[in-house]
């Protein structure tokens, strides 16, 4: 995925500290591992921040960019991740990669 300044989101400290990095390097293999077969897959990467909180049911669907808010942070409840996975699953859209956040 993208950062909104173009390189990967993975070289993005911003948006992947440090700590963090092993687990987001293992979603990047995990992703380039769909994108290297032919079958029917769909791939959800979701914003910086997942965190439980509140179903809203609002959330921003994007393709290969991080959806970021006005401030520059980017996040999601898992309650709202969960509808759209679920919105996905009933509804699919074009894109086999995809990301959401607010």
């Amino acid at each position: 995925m993208r950062s909104p300044s173009g390189g990967l989101v993975i070289d993005d400290p911003a948006f992947v500290p440090p700590a963090w990095r092993t687990i987001a390097s293992a979603s990047t293999s995990q992703l380039r591992a769909c994108e290297a077969h032919s079958g029917n897959w769909v791939y959800l990467s979701p914003p910086a921040i997942l965190e439980p909180g509140v179903r809203t049911g609002a959330y921003r669907r994007g393709t290969t960019i991080i959806l970021t808010a006005e401030d520059g942070s980017s996040g999601i409840s898992a309650e709202d991740l969960a509808v759209a996975v679920v919105d996905e699953l009933e509804n699919p859209g074009k894109d086999r990669h995809f990301t959401v956040g607010y």
